[in-house]
């Protein structure tokens, strides 16, 4: 009998994934993240899953920092939210520090710097503010998810949505955390004018996109167009979380 043949180095799967790239929704799973420098950053890299380039009108992406790595400064608005380790904000010549599961929005033109105190990943989104006449521009704000308030979304059963960022007219996009108990789900498939960007933080389910039907799990991204098709429904034994944004409080014609 011939001996097998075995590689020296692992397979690739055959070129197989579970990322997609559709022209109205994007799963992207961590074998196909690709990381980049982007300027200012010291001692980091930047898995950016969605920006203008892929037709979105924000950007999106995964910070991976060393210990004393720093973000790169930004004209645009900017939200963090710490998915593990500890980050230092340096804003308004005072230091505040921000742990797992917190989160901060810094305000458009604003001086922050971002360092870490240990290794760390955030999750990272940038916007060109749209002003709103008669309405100043959000200030600065820090918080923790776990003492913002859930509450049920739409009265299903098991589902809960945690609102990071006030529904205020000053800020122009929203920042949700949702919580699924196993075997929660939307209860209706939904389409409107918001896009979304979703990084699943825990758990896993299967999201509907489209005409489509994806297993998803702890670590992917998705970004959904307008009016894409979408549903989710949470499996396995322990809860199904994401982080998701949406633009807010603007009229669709700018």
């Amino acid at each position: 009998m011939e001996t097998p043949f075995v590689p020296d180095a692992p397979m690739h799967h055959l070129g197989q994934t579970r990322s997609s790239i559709q022209k109205d929704h994007a799963l992207l799973t961590p074998d196909t993240f690709v990381r980049t420098p982007l300027p200012g950053m010291k001692n980091a890299m930047a898995i950016v899953h969605t920006a203008p380039a892929f037709g979105a009108a924000f950007t999106q992406y995964t910070a991976e920092l060393e210990k004393n790595g720093a973000l790169g400064t930004t004209a645009a608005q900017r939200f963090v939210y710490v998915i593990d380790g500890e980050v230092s904000l340096e804003i308004y010549a005072k230091k505040r520090r921000l742990a797992r599961a917190s989160f901060a929005f810094i305000p458009p033109r604003t001086k922050c710097r971002i360092s870490a105190t240990a290794a760390t990943r955030l999750a990272v989104i940038e916007k060109i503010y749209e002003p709103l006449a008669g309405v100043a521009v959000p200030k600065l704000l820090i918080g923790e998810e776990a003492s913002i308030a859930s509450e049920s979304l739409l009265d299903a059963a098991g589902l809960q949505v945690r609102h990071l960022l006030p529904d205020e007219p000053a800020f122009d996009f929203a920042v949700n955390v949702m919580t699924y108990e196993p075997g929660a789900a939307l209860p209706m498939v939904e389409s409107h004018v918001m896009e979304h960007g979703l990084l699943m933080l825990d758990g896993a389910g299967i999201y509907r996109l489209g005409d489509r039907w994806y297993p998803v799990a702890a670590g992917d991204f998705i970004w959904m167009a307008p009016y894409c098709l979408q549903w989710f429904g949470a499996l396995g034994k322990v809860p199904a979380k994401y982080l998701v944004y949406k633009p807010w409080n603007r009229h669709p014609l700018g």
